[in-house]
């Protein structure tokens, strides 16, 4: 971990193709914060960070404002492991942002740690970025032949970059603009440009942020959850494609690109956002509640007990409890001090923690019938490894349900789902599947009941993991429908 006043700290990894199968994602899932308040907002931006470690525990970062620079630190880590009262009293500033970040393989260094903090001649930048740019490769030749001169090979410098030469040349808010009208993909920004704290989000809405009140100002996070920790207050999400300015009296909308779909990633409602967070209208927990109850209805089963996957199952096996009538029971316990494991960085380090972060209550899973509820699966290592688990703790059955369809696709939009061949669902019928786990049945919630939980029309949800149709243009890839390609209005 590092700390930089004025110099330059950017992001790096290698450059791959979005489009490239077989090769990492540059910035996966990740957490953004911003704040501008007429008190210190280091320990706002801390704390938020906190709220949203769930988005990252690989690394973590901060960039504030004062004394006429641009002051960094970041490193690897949780954030409360980084970042202690002496290095945030060093960044003590009325405007900052904050990122934090999950680990993928070969990108387990400080380096790739963000913000990332570049120069103009009039300005400094600070970029924190969540989500994927899937043209990369043009934007940096474009950029090139413009002449300029890259540190790293990593999108969230492109981004940075092409922010710098658009507001060298048509100034701060038509330089934002006119970097929103070249960026293709997913991206939820929060940006600091000298003194100034700005919001950006991509005009499809594919990441999720929201805006907030807090103590003598206010800020932008990746979920609204970021506001509840700091005793503040959600407002509302910034619009996909619009352009927020931060300020310590509230929020000036500079412009909004409208498409005339949106795509929010059906990922964070199954799984990633805390559930206790608002995305775009909708509470976490109650879509996955609902998830649980249309589950019951598609897939009933006859069982004992309902019993989640904990944290990522509860919700969903609520919901399925409360539909069937089966009793709902906590037949796996929790390490809460073990990382998610599907933000782990390989799968030898996956399937060794498992026994680490769950155990099985014998007293309810012996000699019984269980309905095992989970959010998801993609590559299938670790729900064998806990209906075995279950049924070596005596259960006489175990009957998966799972609350989201197949995973058949990739994601290139800001998930670390990268090869069709590590999902276990890619070819491989639900008779199959269910097999290789090792349950007495299997079942997936279907797209249908997927959209009827999330509340929102089917055209404005990315289903691009599931159906192999995606909301943007990739290489090799099919359009979910044409009217994706129609000019900005």
């Amino acid at each position: 971990m590092f700390i930089q006043r004025g110099a330059l700290t950017v992001d790096i990894q290698p450059l791959e193709c979005a489009h490239t199968r077989g090769l990492r994602k540059r910035n996966e899932y990740c957490g953004v914060a911003g704040f501008s308040a007429s008190s210190d907002v280091s320990r706002f931006l801390y704390f938020s960070l906190r709220a949203l470690q769930h988005r990252g525990q690989e690394s973590a970062g901060i960039a504030t404002h004062s004394n006429g620079r641009i002051s960094v630190y970041k490193g690897m880590g949780l954030v409360h492991e980084i970042f202690t009262s002496s290095i945030l009293d060093n960044l003590q500033s009325n405007v900052g942002i904050g990122h934090v970040r999950y680990s993928t393989t070969g990108s387990s260094k400080a380096e790739n740690a963000q913000p990332i903090h570049i120069y103009t001649l009039e300005h400094e930048i600070a970029v924190a970025h969540n989500g994927e740019i899937v043209n990369v490769s043009s934007l940096k030749k474009f950029l090139g032949d413009m002449g300029s001169a890259f540190v790293t090979q990593s999108d969230s410098e492109v981004i940075a970059r092409l922010l710098a030469y658009e507001i060298t040349k048509h100034g701060i808010i038509h330089g934002l603009q006119n970097m929103v009208l070249k960026l293709r993909g997913s991206f939820s920004l929060a940006i600091l440009i000298d003194d100034r704290v700005f919001a950006v989000r991509d005009p499809l809405g594919i990441r999720p942020l929201a805006l907030g009140r807090i103590a003598n100002g206010y800020g932008v996070a990746s979920e609204s959850v970021a506001f509840h920790s700091l005793g503040g207050e959600f407002m509302r999400d910034v619009e996909p494609g619009e352009i927020v300015e931060i300020t310590k009296d509230g929020f000036i909308t500079h412009h909004v690109f409208k498409k005339k779909h949106r795509a929010h990633c059906m990922f964070e409602y199954v799984y990633f956002a805390r559930a206790d967070s608002i995305l775009d209208g909708r509470l976490v927990y109650d879509v996955r509640r609902e998830i649980g109850r249309i589950l019951a209805r598609e897939h009933p089963a006859k069982a004992d007990f309902v019993v989640p996957v904990p944290d990522s199952g509860r919700a969903h096996a609520l919901g399925y409890a409360e539909e069937s009538g089966i009793p709902y029971a906590e037949g796996l316990m929790k390490n809460r001090y073990v990382e998610r494991t599907f933000i782990m960085p390989s799968q030898e380090s996956r399937v060794m923690e498992i026994n680490l972060k769950l155990s099985p209550v014998e007293s309810v899973v012996k000699d019984k019938r269980i309905v095992l509820v989970d959010d998801s699966i993609v590559r299938g290592n670790t729900m064998r490894k806990i209906v075995k688990m279950l049924k070596d703790a005596g259960a006489r059955e175990v009957h998966v349900r799972i609350g989201s369809p197949p995973i058949i696709a990739p994601c290139y939009l800001g998930i670390d789902m990268k090869t069709r061949d590590q999902f276990i669902a890619a070819g491989r019928s639900i008779e199959e599947i269910r097999k290789i786990i090792g349950a007495d049945s299997l079942g997936y919630v279907s797209i249908d009941g997927l959209v009827k939980a999330i509340g929102l029309p089917r055209e404005d949800i990315c289903l691009g993991c599931l159906t192999g149709r995606y909301p943007v243009a990739i290489p090799g890839e099919k359009i979910r429908f044409q009217s994706d390609l129609e000019d900005f209005e």
